[in-house]
């Protein structure tokens, strides 16, 4: 058995990082916590009928309300995950879900548009990072054979959290009003926080840029550690592709509650549990397609990429027929469910490819980046964009627009999928290389393990 303070090129060799007990109590703390994430974020969904009647809010107000945390979070996102590479996960993620918990919690309090903005915006600063941070953890408590499956149980807990949120926040409003609804899922979070302190770490890898005699300022500094970060495109491409397709997952998941009690005129918390079934068709498609992914991707690892290139164009295929056609409640329905399970097909599997093109040391930072894409060109969009939409012509409209964006997902899952091998390919050498007393790197960087604790030094 490896030691917890083995260096990560030892790591990728070996079965666990830990005994198998502490690795598997670390994935079932972060998979509980992404559960909290997603059930503070998207508990408000639920309550827009409520928001709309008693303070005459806009869709396109009501969409800013979802929005905002995604935008936070992709501003801090790079940072956070920067600062968990150098001083630790488990600490960071503690510190994050206090702060999303206690400002769910202060939602309750809210009197007006303002402070709840305000309110959803803070609990987007405390949601900052931990899906890249919690990746990077997985990762390296795991076996690689297990990344991609374990990944997509991960991001399949978002979709668990997001249809408890939706349900809880139906059934409490109906029955003790919206605001007890913050209060009844953000105390919780507090208590998980806690116990996530007794989830084991791994050892840093710090990567230092020092500059050199060409260096010309911060940005000569940036431009160095993107050069670090990924020898070639892939990783930026997958940015890309996530993006389009976080804009169909979003969307769906934040609109779906509205559009039921609007088109189908079903009570607020009936609709709240047609929608959580979408959402939770989708939690198990994200399990389901990381299996598949994991299989596929044995012999050819490009192909995980090919399957997502599949996969998000069946999804607008079925999205757009469920909104456009002529269809009985219940047959549009099952197609929606059907676009359901395959829209988060890349949640678990996009990340795992972004981690096989990444420097070793800079993981966390690299899911940070991917984080900071899928969340402000993604994630952030598709709420936004459905409001927006919805004012000017309809929601149904905004239904069926939306999710076009999954053709340009798949164009660029498949030109991901092109360039995987060579960059995969460049991140393995440099996990080979890491594992020496000194490598050479290009552009003056050299990286030096000292005493199971590796630092980059020009």
């Amino acid at each position: 058995m490896i030691s917890p303070s083995a260096n990560d090129a030892v790591n990728e060799k070996a079965d666990y990082s830990v005994s198998r007990s502490r690795a598997w109590f670390g994935f079932a703390m972060i998979f509980l916590l992404m559960m909290s994430d997603y059930i503070d974020r998207q508990i408000i969904v639920s309550l827009f009928p409520h928001l709309k009647e008693e303070w005459g809010l806009s869709d396109k107000q009501l969409g800013g309300l979802v929005s905002v945390i995604s935008v936070v979070v992709a501003i801090g996102s790079i940072p956070v995950a920067m600062l968990a590479d150098r001083f630790g996960r488990v600490k960071s993620i503690f510190v994050m879900a206090m702060i999303w918990s206690t400002a769910t919690i202060s939602c309750m309090f809210a009197r007006n548009y303002g402070q709840l903005f305000a309110s959803r915006a803070v609990v987007g600063l405390g949601e900052t990072g931990y899906g890249s941070v919690g990746s990077a953890l997985i990762s390296a408590l795991f076996p690689k054979r297990l990344h991609a499956t374990l990944l997509g149980a991960f991001f399949a807990a978002s979709s668990v959290g997001a249809v408890l949120g939706v349900v809880l926040g139906g059934v409490i409003a109906e029955h003790w009003g919206w605001r007890a609804a913050f209060g009844a899922v953000g105390f919780p979070g507090l208590a998980m926080a806690l116990l996530f302190l007794l989830v084991p770490d791994y050892k840093n890898v710090i990567v230092k840029i020092r500059p050199t005699i060409d260096s010309k300022g911060a940005g000569a500094h940036l431009s160095r550690l993107i050069k670090t970060l990924s020898r070639g495109p892939t990783m930026w491409i997958l940015c890309v592709a996530g993006s389009f397709q976080m804009i169909v997952v979003s969307a769906m998941w934040s609109w779906m509650p509205s559009f039921f009690n609007r088109y189908h005129g079903m009570p607020v918390a009936v609709a709240a549990k047609y929608a959580a079934v979408l959402v939770l068709f989708g939690a198990f498609g994200a399990l389901f397609w990381g299996w598949v992914a994991d299989r596929v991707s044995r012999r050819e690892g490009a192909n995980k990429l090919r399957l997502l290139a599949l996969t998000t164009v069946l999804t607008a295929i079925l999205f757009i027929a469920a909104f456009t056609l002529s269809l009985t409640q219940s047959l549009q329905f099952a197609l929606i469910l059907a676009g359901g399970s395959m829209m988060t097909c890349t949640v678990g599997v996009s990340v795992s490819a972004i981690l096989d093109v990444t420097h070793p040391g800079l993981r966390s930072t690299g899911a940070a980046v991917h984080a900071f894409a899928i969340n402000l060109f993604g994630l952030a969009v598709g709420p936004f964009l459905g409001g927006v939409i919805s004012d000017h012509w309809s929601l149904q409209t905004a239904m069926a627009i939306i999710p076009a964006a999954g053709f340009f997902a798949s164009f660029f899952y498949w030109k991901a999928s092109c360039s995987y091998a060579a960059d995969a390919a460049l991140a393995a050498d440099m996990v080979t290389d890491t594992a020496a007393d000194v490598i050479s790197q290009p552009d003056g960087y050299a990286t030096r393990a000292v005493g199971g604790l590796q630092k980059a030094h020009a």
